[in-house]
């Protein structure tokens, strides 16, 4: 049984140059909230030591007043995880905080190490002692080995060392490093606040809430350096990479609409999905509805194209977490039980239009429709704005398991039976693409395509199977 964490979806945030550095880290980290809701971490520093604080839970649990009045320095990192396994405890809180000869080091990871095991089996075969599950941890030994310790101009080369998805900050006594791997699989950008601090943010929502401009995103295979002095930067790996491997993922569910991804507005993006999903796959009905929230972008899309009024086919509690990014079925489906309400008189006796912006499992959308039915819809017409997700993510999405998912070995009528739906369609792969501004090459589809822009080894596969009976194990324990 292996205990390594398959990676983790998470937002990261981190600040130069103000005083009040971890309340600004703070609500960054709540602004992208979205992005984890596992646990919440926080490091700063004076210049000398690194303060650190993180637990499990949201931002507002894991935070209060006292505990950011401690940590107040001008120079911190954040982070908010999701984990994608089973191995939701305190240790694997990032940022991670380690002892090295060199100093205190704190590290904050956005994505999924694909060699990470291999990575840490050698060490542990050299005596090395790892004290988390997470795949961030072999970074922060790779940084304490002395083959890239004594060695001034080292993380180039060890970043090298990495395969995989990674959006990085690690803190230095005296500075911010962040990296974006060389196929750009996560977003990083880079802010500034009227005041002159330099921030970094997985999103630029949380530039947004902080008030800092946005300057630019960190490029793919870029390493930035923010200390007081200000911001130095450096390519690694091989620069000029023929193809890109933004993940599309992001446009489509993760990111959150007031972003701009990649160059994109999150909320154009989706309401351009919606608008191509209607001229696609056109149906009469007497209102379109979303499920859930985030699919609202393409529900007023298809609702602007096709000219059926838009309507409200569910209410939402707010209070309730996203529920794909659960770790077990059960606590899934009882989550969108707490979270979603049907109007009832509002879908009585009509024919629906549904637009979901993707379906993953099955099972939760197959739960909504169900309370559609029961509440009196005449028709559904499921409408989904991106294609058949048929292929595992090995790059920080939590669909490692292909057997999970509904669309995987099944045409789309075999899927429209089992959500029980008068009609189904999805956006095509060309559909999709059409709707983001750079060139397709530069996009990481794999999961509609299984088109991995990273080899995936046989090991990898094994490895997330691993880890789905993992989580299985960790979820039946009481």
């Amino acid at each position: 049984m292996s205990h390594h964490a398959v990676g983790h979806h998470c937002g990261l945030f981190g600040i130069v140059g103000h005083p009040d550095a971890a309340e600004l880290t703070h609500l960054g980290l709540y602004a992208q909230q979205h992005r984890g809701q596992e646990s919440a971490g926080i490091c700063t520093t004076d210049g000398r030591r690194i303060l650190h604080h993180a637990g499990l839970g949201l931002v507002t649990q894991v935070f209060d007043a006292v505990g950011l009045r401690s940590l107040r320095n001008p120079t911190a990192i954040g982070h908010v995880r999701y984990s994608t396994a089973g191995m939701s405890c305190e240790a694997n809180a990032q940022p991670l905080l380690f002892e090295c000869v060199e100093g205190p080091v704190a590290v904050a990871h956005n994505g999924n190490l694909t060699n990470a095991a291999d990575i840490r089996r050698r060490f542990e075969e050299q005596g090395h002692i790892f004290q988390t599950s997470s795949d961030t941890e072999v970074i922060v030994h790779l940084l304490a080995s002395p083959e890239f310790r004594n060695n001034g101009h080292s993380l180039p080369k060890l970043l090298e060392h990495l395969e995989g998805a990674y959006s990085l900050l690690l803190l230095f006594r005296d500075r911010v490093v962040a990296v974006r791997d060389p196929l750009g699989f996560r977003p990083l950008s880079l802010g500034q606040t009227s005041g002159g601090a330099t921030v970094v943010a997985s999103e630029t929502c949380a530039l947004d809430i902080v008030d800092a401009a946005h300057v630019r995103d960190v490029e793919p295979g870029e390493i930035v350096t923010i200390t007081s002095a200000g911001v130095s930067s450096e390519r690694f790996g091989s620069a000029g990479h023929e193809r890109g491997a933004a993940c599309i993922f992001e446009q489509i569910y993760f990111a959150d609409p007031s972003s701009d991804v990649f160059g994109d507005n999150v909320h154009l993006v989706r309401a351009a999905m919606g608008r191509r999903l209607a001229e696609e796959a056109p149906s009469d009905g007497d209102l379109v509805a979303p499920v859930p929230n985030c699919a609202r972008c393409a529900a007023l899309g298809y609702s602007h194209a096709s000219g059926i009024p838009p309507g409200r086919a569910f209410t939402t509690n707010h209070y309730v977490g996203r529920s794909f990014i659960l770790p077990t079925q059960d606590r899934r489906d009882l989550v969108v039980k707490m979270k979603m309400n049907v109007i009832k008189e509002a879908v009585r006796g009509k024919r629906i239009i549904v637009v979901e912006d993707s379906v993953v499992r099955g099972t939760t959308t197959r739960g909504k429709m169900s309370a559609l039915r029961k509440a009196g819809a005449k028709e559904i017409h499921l409408r989904v704005a991106s294609p058949p997700i048929r292929h595992a993510c090995y790059f920080g999405i939590d669909f490692p398991d292909p057997s999970k998912l509904v669309a995987t070995g099944r045409e789309v009528e075999e899927i429209r039976r089992f959500l029980e739906v008068d009609s189904l369609q999805y956006l095509s792969e060309e559909g999709m693409l059409r709707c983001v501004s750079m060139d397709r090459s530069q996009y990481c589809t794999a999961c509609f395509t299984a088109d991995y822009p990273v080899k995936v080894t046989a090991p990898m596969e094994n490895h997330a199977r691993q880890h789905e009976r993992l989580r299985a194990k960790v979820s039946d324990t009481p």
